[in-house]
C-alpha cells in the first residue's frame, strides 16, 4: 500500500494517482454501454515511462550493497513491469473490441499494479536510505558502548577523535532526513532528539574526564563520577535508539501524544530490542565488570519490560512478563554475586548465564506479543490534559445512548482523580471548593451510571443528570486552572536560589565548621525544590487546562530532564565537595548546572506560554498583598528575619511580574498594546528597588515609626504599579476584533422606567391598520440544512464519526461573513459522504474519486483562509501556531486522494487483504485530515481576537446560540 512519509514519494505518487484515476472513471463509464477510447498514445507513454523506471531500478541493486534492497525491490520491479504488460495488452484488446469486459478488467488490474508496484518500489528504495542511516546511528552506539574501558586522558583525546567524526555525521544525515520526511510529528521527535545528542556531547566528554582524573589521582569521589559518566552515555544512547525508532516510521495518528501507552510501548520495545546484543554479551564474558555499561543495558531491559507490562490490554500478558522479569532479576542477581567473588567461570555462574540468555529471548518475545495485542486492541483511553477529558466527557454527556465502550465516564472520573491530587497541595477554601465539586461530580457519574444500566438515558431525568454533570465538570476544570496557576506563581517565584546555595556550600574550603553538615542540607533543599518545580510542571501540563500538543509534551520533557538530572547534579557538587582542586570536576559541575539551568528556563516559558498571563500576574498580585500582611506581622513581632523574607518574596512576585509581562509584550505586534505594557513595566520596575531599600532599613530598625512608613508607602506604590500592569496586559484579552459578545448584548436596563402621573400628553395615536399585511421579513441565515443532512454516526464508522466530530465543533458557529466555519462544514460533510462512498452505500468510483479531490480542494481552501488570519494576527505564538497546524492540511489532503484513487482500484477486488489495507490506510488518513481542521478551527478562533485593527479583517466568530443556554 502507498506510504508518504517523504516529500518525494508524495512527489512521484501523485502525478500517478491522476493518471490511474483518469483509467478508473473511463472503465466504470464502460460498465455503462461506453465504447471505450484508444488508449494507446497513454499506455504507451506509461511504457516508457515503466521502462526507465525498471532500468534505473536495476541499476540501483546493482550498485547497491544492502541485501535486503537486492530481496525486496526486483519483486516491485516485477509487479510494475507485469501491470504495463497488462496495460498494452488491454489498448491492444481495445482498438479491437471497445467493448471488451477482458480488456476493462486487464486495464484495472495494470492501473493497480502500475500504482502500488510503485509506491513499493520507492517504500523499498527509501528503507534502505533508512538503513544507511540507522548504521551510522548504530556505529555511534558501538563507541558509546566502550566509554567505561576509556582510563586515561590519552584514552580520552584518541575516543573523542574516533567518535567526532561519526556523530558529525549522524547529526547531518538525522537534519538532512528530518527536512524530507511529511509527517511534521515525526520532524520534531527528531529535532528533539538530535538536539539532545548534541547537548549531552559535551557533558558525555567531561563526564569521562572527570572519572579519568579521579581514578588516576586516586582521591574520593570515583563511585559518583563512574555513575554521573554511566548517565550521560545512558541518556544519549536512549536517545540515539529514539533516533532509531522515528526514522523507521512511515504512518502517524494526529491524535497521537508521547504519553500514549501505544507510542510508550513501542519506545520501550525499541530500547529492549536495541539493548539486547550489549546485554548478551556482558552474560556471555565471564570477565565482564560488575556494575558495567552491560549489565546497565540489561537491567535497563527489565524496566523497559516492566513499563510494557504496566500498559498491556490484556492482564495477563502484563502478569507473564513481571513474572519473567522478577525471574530474571533474581538471577541477574545471584550471577552479580558470583562473578564479584571471582566465581563467573564456575559451573553455577555459567549455567546461570545461559539461563539468563534463554529467558532474555522469551521476555523479548513475550514483550513484543504484548505490544501488538494492544495496539490491535484499538481501545481508546482518556486524553493526556484536562480539556481532552472534558471534551471526551461532554460528547459522552450529549449522545449518552450511543456506546462509547465507557470513555466518557472513565474521562469524567479521572478528572476527578486529577482534581484530587491537585487539591492535595492546597489549603483553606480553594481545598474545599475542588473537594465539594469531586464529590459532586462523582454523585452525578454514579447516578447517570446508575441510570444507563436501568435503560433510561433518554429519560427527562438522565438528561438533566446529564446537564448538571456537565456544568460541574466545567466549574471543576475552571477551580483546577485557577488552583495551579497560584501554584506556579508560588513555585516558580525563584528558580535559582537554592541551585546557587548548594553551589556555594560544594566549594567551601577545607576546615570550615560543619562544613559537609551544609553542604547535605543544601543539596537535600535543591533536591526538594528541584522535584517539586518539575512535580508542578507535569501537574500543570496534565490539568492546566493547555490543548496544545507541543506545548504540554514541552513541558512534560523539560520536567522529566529535570527530574532525571537532580541526582547527578548532587554527586557532580559532592565530587567538588570532596575535590575542590580538581579543575575537571570543577567544570563538569559547571557543566551540568548550565544545563539545568537551562532546561529549567525553559520549562519556566513553556509553563509560562501554558497559562493566562493576566491570571498569573492577578495570582501573584494576591500573592504580594499576602507578603504585604506577612511583613506587617512581623513588624509587629520586631521579627527582622520575617521582613526580609517577606520583602524579598514580594520584590521576587515583581520580578516574575515583569519577566512574563515582557513576554507578552515581545510576543505581540500590536504597537498600542506594546507601548502601553511597555510603560506600566518602567513604572514597576521603578518601584521595585525603592522597596527593598526601603524594607533593608525597616529590617534594620523595626521599631522606627518613619522606616515603616516608608516602606509602606514604597510597597504601596509597587503594589498599584502591580494593578496597572495586569490592567495593560489583561485589556488585550478583552479588547476583542471584532467584539464577538456583539450579536448578544445585555438585557436593556428596565428599573427607571415608569408610567408618568404629571398628565403629559400621550404620543399621537398609530394609524389604523392597512386591508394588506405589511410584508414578510426574510428569514434569518441558518445552517439548518448543515444541520438536518449530516448523518448520525455509528460505532464501526470511523470515517462518519470523525466527521461527526468536526460537525459538532463547528455546528456552534454561524457559516455566515465566516468562510473557514463555511469551509469546515463543507468538509464534514464531504467526509461523510466519502464514508458512505467508501463502504458501499450508494455511488460510484468516479463519486468516491471525485469526493476526495472535492476535500482536497477545501483543505487548500481551509489552509488559505488560516494562513491569511494568521499574518493578519498580531500575536506571534498564536501565529506560529496557526500555521504549524494548518500547514500539514494540503499533504493530507492529497494523501486522501492517492488513497482513494488506491480504494478504486480495487474493483473486482474487494475483500481482499490489499482491499482491507487500503481501507485502513484511508480510514486513518480521513482522521488525521479531520483533527487538523479541528485544530485548525479552534487556532484560528483564538487567534481572532488579537488581529491587527487595519487589516480589513472580515470574518465574525458568532456563535448560532449562547454558550449558556
Amino acid at each position: 500500500m502507498p506510504v508518504f512519509h517523504t516529500k518525494t514519494i508524495e512527489s512521484i505518487l501523485e502525478p500517478v494517482a491522476q493518471q490511474v484515476s483518469k483509467l478508473v472513471i473511463l472503465h466504470e463509464e464502460a460498465e455503462d454501454g461506453n465504447a471505450m477510447p484508444d488508449l494507446s498514445r497513454p499506455v504507451q507513454a506509461v511504457k516508457l515511462a515503466v521502462d526507465n523506471l525498471i532500468k534505473v531500478g536495476y541499476e540501483t541493486i546493482h550498485n547497491s550493497e544492502d541485501q535486503i534492497l537486492k530481496q525486496e525491490m526486483p519483486p516491485a520491479l516485477n509487479r510494475v513491469e507485469e501491470a504495463s504488460v497488462f496495460l498494452i495488452q488491454a489498448s491492444d484488446m481495445l482498438r479491437t473490441d471497445p467493448y471488451s469486459a477482458a480488456a476493462r478488467k486487464k486495464l484495472i488490474d495494470g492501473s493497480r499494479g502500475i500504482l502500488q508496484g510503485t509506491s513499493a518500489l520507492l517504500l523499498a528504495f527509501d528503507e534502505s536510505e533508512v538503513r544507511k542511516i540507522i548504521r551510522i546511528c548504530k556505529n555511534v552506539l558501538e563507541y558509546l558502548a566502550i566509554t567505561e574501558v576509556v582510563e586515561s586522558l590519552e584514552d580520552l583525546v584518541t575516543f573523542v577523535k574516533n567518535l567526532s567524526p561519526v556523530l558529525t555525521r549522524m547529526a547531518k544525515e538525522v537534519d538532512t532526513r528530518e527536512r524530507e520526511l511529511t509527517h511534521q510529528v515525526h520532524r520534531e521527535w527528531l529535532q528533539r532528539a538530535i538536539e539532545q545528542v548534541k547537548q549531552l556531547t559535551p557533558a558525555l566528554i567531561s563526564g569521562i574526564k572527570i572519572f579519568v582524573t579521579t581514578k588516576s589521582q586516586g582521591g574520593p569521589g570515583l563511585e559518583e563520577a563512574q555513575s554521573n559518566r554511566d548517565y550521560v552515555t545512558q541518556k544519549m544512547s536512549n536517545e540515539i535508539h529514539e533516533i532509531i525508532r522515528v526514522l523507521q516510521l512511515t504512518t502517524y495518528d494526529e491524535e497521537e501524544w508521547d504519553a500514549d501507552d501505544i507510542t510508550v510501548m513501542k519506545k520501550a520495545q525499541n530500547v529492549i530490542d536495541g539493548k539486547m546484543k550489549q546485554a548478551q554479551d556482558w552474560l556471555v564474558d565471564t570477565q565482564a565488570v560488575v556494575g558495567g555499561a552491560g549489565e546497565h543495558a540489561l537491567r535497563q531491559i527489565l524496566e523497559d519490560s516492566l513499563c510494557i507490562a504496566n500498559r498491556c490490554v490484556n492482564p495477563e500478558d502484563g502478569e507473564n512478563i513481571t513474572k519473567t522479569v522478577s525471574n530474571i532479576e533474581s538471577m541477574i542477581n545471584a550471577l552479580c554475586e558470583l562473578r564479584q567473588q571471582g566465581k563467573g567461570n564456575t559451573p553455577q555462574a555459567l549455567s546461570l548465564s545461559r539461563g539468563i540468555v534463554q529467558m532474555l529471548r522469551e521476555l523479548q518475545d513475550k514483550c513484543q506479543k504484548a505490544v501488538t495485542a494492544s495496539e490491535r486492541s484499538g481501545l481508546k483511553k482518556p486524553a493526556h490534559t484536562v480539556g481532552g477529558k472534558l471534551e471526551q466527557a461532554q460528547r459522552w454527556l450529549a449522545n449518552s445512548a450511543m456506546d462509547d465502550k465507557g470513555l466518557g465516564q472513565q474521562a469524567a472520573r479521572m478528572m476527578i482523580s486529577d482534581a484530587l491530587k491537585v487539591a492535595e497541595g492546597l489549603q483553606g477554601p480553594k481545598r474545599a471548593e475542588i473537594l465539594q465539586l469531586c464529590n459532586e461530580v462523582e454523585n452525578l457519574t454514579d447516578q447517570l451510571n446508575d441510570l444507563a444500566r436501568k435503560g433510561m438515558t433518554n429519560s427527562p431525568q438522565a438528561r438533566a443528570v446529564a446537564a448538571a454533570l456537565s456544568q460541574k465538570l466545567n466549574q471543576l476544570k475552571s477551580k483546577m486552572q485557577d488552583a495551579l496557576v497560584t501554584q506556579v506563581a508560588d513555585d516558580f517565584m525563584d528558580i535559582s536560589t537554592p541551585l546557587k546555595m548548594m553551589s556555594d556550600a560544594a566549594m567551601t574550603p577545607f576546615g570550615t565548621p560543619r562544613r559537609e553538615e551544609n553542604f547535605e542540607e543544601k543539596a537535600r533543599n535543591f533536591s526538594n525544590h528541584a522535584s517539586k518545580l518539575a512535580a508542578t510542571g507535569r501537574s500543570l501540563a496534565k490539568s492546566g487546562g493547555c490543548n496544545d500538543r507541543r506545548t504540554v509534551e514541552g513541558i512534560q520533557t523539560c520536567a522529566q530532564q529535570v527530574d532525571d538530572l537532580i541526582p547527578h547534579m548532587v554527586k557532580a557538587a559532592r565530587i567538588v565537595l570532596m575535590n575542590p582542586a580538581n579543575q575537571a570536576s570543577v567544570e563538569h559541575f559547571d557543566l551540568l548546572k548550565g544545563q539545568w539551568t537551562e532546561n529549567m528556563e525553559k520549562l519556566r516559558g513553556l509553563i509560562d506560554e501554558a497559562i493566562d498571563t493576566a491570571a498569573f500576574i492577578r495570582a501573584n498580585e494576591e500573592g504580594i498583598l499576602q507578603d504585604t500582611d506577612r511583613t506587617e506581622q512581623a513588624v509587629m513581632n520586631l521579627d527582622a528575619p520575617g521582613i526580609v523574607n517577606n520583602t524579598s518574596s514580594i520584590a521576587r512576585r515583581a520580578h516574575r511580574i515583569l519577566q512574563v509581562a515582557k513576554s507578552e509584550a515581545d510576543n505581540s505586534e500590536d504597537p498600542q498594546f506594546v507601548e502601553r505594557v511597555n510603560d506600566t513595566i518602567n513604572d514597576l520596575r521603578n518601584t521595585i528597588a525603592p522597596m527593598v531599600q526601603n524594607a533593608k532599613i525597616l529590617a534594620q530598625n523595626p521599631r522606627d515609626p518613619q522606616a515603616v512608613g516608608g516602606w509602606r508607602g514604597a510597597n504601596q506604590q509597587l503594589i498599584n504599579a502591580v494593578g496597572r500592569v495586569r490592567q495593560a496586559v489583561g485589556d488585550r484579552a478583552n479588547h476583542q476584533y471584532p467584539p464577538h459578545g456583539s450579536d448578544f448584548p445585555a438585557p436593556p436596563d428596565f428599573s427607571h422606567l415608569n408610567i408618568s402621573d404629571h398628565g403629559e400628553n400621550a404620543p399621537p395615536r398609530p394609524p389604523l391598520p392597512r386591508d394588506t399585511a405589511p410584508p414578510r421579513p426574510p428569514p434569518p441565515e441558518t445552517d439548518d440544512e448543515f444541520e438536518m443532512t449530516f448523518p448520525a454516526p455509528q460505532a464501526n464508522q470511523p470515517i462518519m464519526m470523525a466527521a461527526h466530530a468536526l460537525h459538532m465543533d463547528v455546528k456552534q458557529w454561524s457559516s455566515r461573513d465566516n468562510e473557514i466555519i463555511a469551509a469546515a462544514k463543507k468538509m464534514a460533510l464531504l467526509m461523510a459522504r466519502l464514508s458512505q462512498l467508501v463502504r458501499g452505500e450508494g455511488g460510484t468510483k468516479k463519486d468516491l474519486i471525485d469526493c476526495a479531490k472535492a476535500i482536497a480542494e477545501q483543505s487548500e481552501e481551509v489552509t488559505r483562509i488560516a494562513k491569511g488570519l494568521a499574518m493578519d494576527c498580531t500575536d506571534k505564538r498564536m501565529r506560529t501556531n496557526l500555521l504549524q497546524v494548518c500547514e500539514r492540511i494540503p499533504t493530507i489532503g492529497t494523501q486522501l486522494k492517492i488513497l482513494s484513487t488506491v480504494k478504486a482500484t480495487m474493483l473486482g477486488a474487494q475483500g481482499s487483504e490489499e482491499d482491507m489495507e487500503a481501507t485502513e490506510m484511508l480510514v486513518g488518513n480521513a482522521q488525521n485530515l479531520m483533527q487538523s481542521v479541528r485544530e485548525t478551527v479552534q487556532c484560528a478562533e483564538a487567534a481572532s481576537i488579537k488581529i491587527r485593527v487595519d487589516s480589513g479583517y472580515s470574518i465574525r466568530w458568532t456563535r448560532k446560540r449562547p454558550w449558556y443556554t
